[in-house]
């Protein structure tokens, strides 16, 4: 890579380019001032080496001088090297995979496909931090601990689905589990994002005391009830007509999921579509920005004697074919 170290100087190279359109263009500017009878002399003149030297010293003596002028702009060859340095934000990803989670409400697809697809989309948008994935239904689990390989964790997270644990909601030992990966971590930001779609009913830990012990260890904690209000509709398999769907009641405990979100000076959203969802996943991440520092170190060579010094071979030849070969009128 070629950068100038004076590139302002640049703007000289206008001079000789100017001085050429004015050399070969002066008798369009001014007319000639001697007449001649009888122009037949010059219908067909002859091109001797004098003649041509004579119409190529201008461009030699404006090469000479662009040469010269990039010399003094002072090209230079160099050779990058880049350092980033990130403050990255350790997040660990708590999923509900509980039976409730199959509702149809978010459609096309059901509520543990689409937030697995903006889960997704989280972790692309993503620089520079480690993140995990807990999952939890009865139980809790880690599906995979906190990594910078996406592309690992995108797989684990391909993985998940219904009846990899009993069917339940433990909303606290989720977070329990979640906390217990950050708890070594020395990452300047912790945070938990945690989506279910139910009320807790299982698991030897009530989410109030997990959000205190999240608390007291420094983990923000940003909770999403995930479904819309009311009935909604839910497949049940029929062994004669197969898979059909039956009305049935949405439970999310807001109070609990706004209380956690508090206690850890997080914060609490609902989704109540597919859309809903991605927006609350769009601005938890723009909120927790990973602070990215970028030096960048260049050797330079420096490239200005070869053009200086063919500027000046041009010069000295120029003016030396002037004296030698061409004669001005006195």
């Amino acid at each position: 890579m070629i950068r100038f170290a004076n590139p302002y100087l640049l703007v000289l190279l206008v001079i000789p380019l100017l001085y050429l359109f004015l050399y070969y263009f002066r008798r369009l500017l001014k007319p000639a001032t001697l007449g001649f009878s009888d122009t037949q002399l010059f219908r067909k003149p002859k091109m001797t080496f004098k003649v041509i030297i004579y119409h190529a010293l201008p461009v030699i003596l404006a090469v000479s001088l662009i040469l010269a002028i990039l010399a003094a702009a002072r090209p230079r060859a160099g050779h990058g090297q880049r350092q980033v340095f990130t403050e990255g934000i350790d997040i660990m990803l708590a999923l509900d995979i509980s039976g409730s989670m199959q509702a149809a409400d978010f459609k096309p697809d059901n509520r543990l496909t689409v937030s697995k697809q903006v889960i997704r989309n989280f972790i692309k948008g993503r620089e520079g931090d480690r993140i995990g994935l807990v999952v939890f239904a009865r139980q809790a689990f880690t599906q995979c601990p906190l990594t910078t390989d996406y592309s690992l964790l995108l797989q684990f997270l391909d993985k998940v689905n219904f009846g990899m644990v009993e069917d339940g909601t433990a909303i606290g030992l989720a977070l329990a589990t979640a906390a217990n990966r950050l708890a070594d971590s020395d990452a300047k930001s912790k945070i938990i994002v945690l989506l279910t779609d139910g009320v807790n009913n299982a698991g030897q830990i009530d989410p109030i005391t997990a959000a205190r012990a999240l608390s007291a260890l420094g983990v923000k904690t940003y909770t999403i009830g995930a479904g819309k209000r009311g009935l909604v509709d839910f497949p049940v398999n029929d062994p004669i007509f197969g898979t059909r769907y039956i009305k049935r009641q949405s439970e999310i405990d807001e109070e609990t999921l706004k209380e956690v979100a508090s206690i850890t000076s997080g914060k609490f959203y609902r989704a109540k579509n597919s859309q809903a969802l991605q927006n609350i996943y769009d601005e938890i991440s723009a909120m927790e920005q990973t602070k990215i520092e970028v030096k960048e170190y260049y050797k330079y060579e420096e490239l200005y004697a070869g053009f200086l010094t063919w500027g000046l071979i041009l010069l000295v030849g120029g003016l030396f074919l002037n004296i030698a070969m061409v004669r001005s009128i006195p």
